[in-house]
């Protein structure tokens, strides 16, 4: 009867050991024990990607007559009544027979390797600042105009998910496959840093480069605080009144603002606004800049235009 307790013990003691190796061994590779599958919903939620043979296409259609009135509305006022763009925006027709030359002007019709390319980038990412707010339909029409300043489709056309993949672009036989072979190198493993001592920032640090004059040179002007943060990030928008921005230096569109308070001006410059007459993305959509960085812009922005 003493020996029972033990057997028990002893079974116990098996089962601990075998049940965790077995179970281990059903789970798939790349399986650490977190999170769950994806559903189905969510998997199609990110299934958008478009291939060159039109596979992933949505159903739908638009012509070259509706796109040019949506490009009109929601495009034009970035890349150009006739595709040529507007301040630093890109120009998405134009530049046939240019990539030879010491700049080259790569747009849709000149570079661009396939018209899936241009569906799908449309499809994701367009009017800047209302990404995935453009039905099917009307980026099928959109895609359409976009092909038709590039002299590509005849302005009847219609553009729909079987005749996509048929719509070839000029440059498409200038790609070739990458050439460089495959190179595997061996993990050194040495000379590592201590992971205790790397520190991870939340955002980039800001810095602006102090101007310094060369020896017998005179010295430039020394930039506004600010004013770097507004050429590289603000000036989009405000050099020319993209998407209803008020334009720096002009009084009359930055009276009213001005009279609201300098905190809600960086209320709106830092976490987005809607307005009557456009849309300002949170940061301008530079959401690594600091809000103080943010605050500095927008004090230079009050400052050229009171």
């Amino acid at each position: 009867m003493s020996r029972y307790p033990e057997l028990a013990a002893l079974a116990l003691s098996l089962a601990l050991v075998a049940f965790p190796a077995a179970a281990e061994k059903a789970k798939p590779a790349g399986y650490y024990g977190h999170g769950e599958p994806a559903t189905d919903e969510q998997i199609a939620g990110w299934d958008i990607d478009v291939r060159p043979d039109g596979l992933g296409l949505p159903p739908g259609s638009g012509s070259v007559e509706d796109g040019e009135m949506l490009y009109e509305e929601q495009c034009a006022e970035c890349h150009g009544s006739f595709g040529e763009g507007e301040g630093r925006y890109p120009s998405v027709a134009g530049g046939e027979d240019s990539l030879r030359e010491a700049r080259p002007h790569k747009t849709v019709g000149s570079y661009w390797k396939y018209t899936s390319t241009l569906w799908d980038y449309i499809h994701r990412a367009m009017p800047f600042t209302r990404p995935e707010s453009l039905t099917d339909d009307e980026v099928y029409a959109v895609t359409a105009y976009v092909l038709y300043l590039n002299e590509l489709v005849e302005d009847d056309f219609v553009l729909n998910q079987q005749n996509l993949a048929e719509v070839r672009l000029p440059n498409e036989a200038n790609f070739t496959a990458e050439q460089r072979p495959d190179v595997k190198n061996t993990r050194c493993m040495k000379g590592c840093r201590d992971p205790a001592a790397i520190e991870i920032l939340s955002q980039a640090p800001q810095y602006e480069a102090p101007v310094v004059a060369s020896a017998g040179a005179p010295a430039e002007a020394a930039t506004v605080p600010g004013q770097d943060t507004y050429e590289q990030s603000c000036g989009l928008c405000h050099d020319n009144g993209v998407g209803g921005a008020p334009v720096t230096g002009n009084a009359g569109d930055w009276a009213a603002r001005i009279a609201a308070g300098n905190d809600s001006l960086y209320a709106h410059a830092i976490d987005g606004f809607q307005g009557s007459a456009g849309v300002m993305p949170p940061k301008g959509g530079f959401i690594q800049l600091s809000d103080d960085a943010v605050r500095l812009a927008v004090d230079y922005m009050v400052g050229a235009s009171e």
